[in-house]
């Protein structure tokens, strides 16, 4: 496995992942202080005070060393604007496994970016850094990121039923994930 790693920026046809910088705030703000897009997320919508320190802490995210590190780069489109965030932790090193994730703004959201996106930090991962397995793990009615998981390659490996009290409700985890020879396949 290749660590430490460093962030680089990744380009695609139509999208760039690069580190958030402080002229992402707005739409930072917006994207994480709306209710609907946090309806799935682990926390509650942000005010733009909680995002300023959120940028602080993840634009400074740029090392990929140990268990925890993570990198939350920008999803940019074609004219450099800012369409959301992608996310890769690393949960062990042991175990060569990452964790994987996204969040988009509401207008980017069904054109294909978080498939792009996904598809860069997935490559990242498995022939770069040399991990040996991905996961998402999302909550089931979200439907657009199951769907997402599906395009990718990523298999169901879990439903697991009222996992997390959350915003006032038991809710369930999916778990999705796709292994190196999967990925190479």
């Amino acid at each position: 496995m290749s660590l430490p790693w460093e962030f680089h920026p990744l380009a695609g046809e139509r999208v760039r992942l690069e580190l958030l910088r402080p002229d992402d705030l707005d739409e930072l703000a917006r994207m994480q202080g709306d209710p609907e897009i946090c309806r799935y997320l682990l926390y509650e919508a942000r005010t733009r005070e909680q995002v300023v320190d959120v940028l602080a802490t993840d634009s400074a995210a740029v090392r990929l060393a140990g268990k925890g590190d993570y990198v939350q780069p920008a999803i940019r489109g074609a004219e450099g604007e800012f369409l959301g965030t992608m996310y890769l932790e690393l949960t062990s090193v042991d175990d060569r496994t990452a964790e994987l994730g996204w969040i988009l703004l509401p207008e980017a959201q069904g054109r294909g970016f978080a498939a792009e996106s996904a598809r860069l930090l997935l490559r990242l991962a498995f022939e770069e850094i040399g991990l040996h397995r991905v996961v998402a793990e999302l909550d089931p009615r979200n439907g657009a990121s199951v769907r997402l998981c599906e395009r990718l390659g990523m298999r169901k490996e879990a439903h697991i039923l009222e996992h997390m009290f959350l915003k006032g409700e038991w809710t369930d985890t999916g778990s999705y994930a796709i292994l190196e020879r999967e990925w190479q396949g």
